[in-house]
């Protein structure tokens, strides 16, 4: 049986107890509430192995308990999945960029849901394998402590994100198809589109800011991380 113990903040009560259901069938210590304001008081007093969190709640919406539990120090490292009725790319950018780590699109099937949870949690059960420093185009990336900086400076990345741009900078110049990245971050089973590796592009350029032009789109094909830094 799985020990983790898992947040799901969600306020309407159906979807909430069907996802609940299913992680306590699956093994998981699983907790439940329906206001944002009762997730943040539980990440406080209880410790998670992470929180799946729906965008539109009632009073504090999911946007504002992303951005409060990334600063706090028990919760900064939690794994954060937005659960969200927006498909809008809009949507799904604003929520990475305040620290979430992946979004799920209502409706989802169990299975998806489940997937996507052992992907993660297996992910952050894993351990780092010391690496030196690897400096592409200005960007420098610190494997072992999880940390990348521009110009000195540290950029706040999420797991997927510091994951995609790890993978880009093994091979400067190298184009992956989303397909490769999708298979080099999180393997054959992670249940996610195309369309998902070019938002967490998207947002990943967004805070690379004066060196986003490293990342080049090859179009028809996919993405590559180049050293000079060039306009694409």
């Amino acid at each position: 049986m799985n020990k983790e113990r898992i947040l799901v903040v969600e306020d309407e009560e159906d979807i909430l107890h069907t996802i609940l259901f299913h992680l306590r069938r699956e093994g998981y210590d699983a907790d439940g509430v329906v206001s944002g304001e009762e997730g943040l008081e539980k990440l406080r007093t209880e410790t998670y192995h992470l929180l799946l969190l729906d965008l539109m709640l009632p009073g504090m919406d999911g946007i504002e308990v992303c951005r409060i539990a990334r600063t706090d120090v028990r919760t900064r490292r939690l794994p954060i999945v937005i659960l969200t009725a927006r498909g809008e790319e809009s949507d799904q950018v604003a929520g990475l960029e305040v620290g979430a780590d992946q979004y799920l699109v209502k409706p989802f099937s169990p299975k998806v849901l489940l997937a996507r949870i052992r992907a993660i949690l297996r992910r952050e059960s894993e351990a780092v394998e010391p690496e030196e420093i690897t400096r592409v185009g200005g960007i420098e990336i610190n494997p072992t402590r999880h940390e990348v900086r521009v110009g000195g400076e540290k950029v706040r990345l999420t797991a997927m994100e510091f994951a995609l741009l790890n993978l880009l900078a093994r091979r400067p110049g190298w184009v992956f198809s989303r397909e490769q990245i999708i298979d080099g971050i999180k393997g054959e089973d992670y249940v996610v589109t195309s369309r998902s590796v070019d938002v967490h592009i998207l947002s990943l350029r967004r805070k690379l800011r004066e060196v986003s032009s490293c990342i080049e789109t090859v179009r028809g094909i996919g993405y590559r991380l180049q050293s000079n830094g060039e306009p694409n």
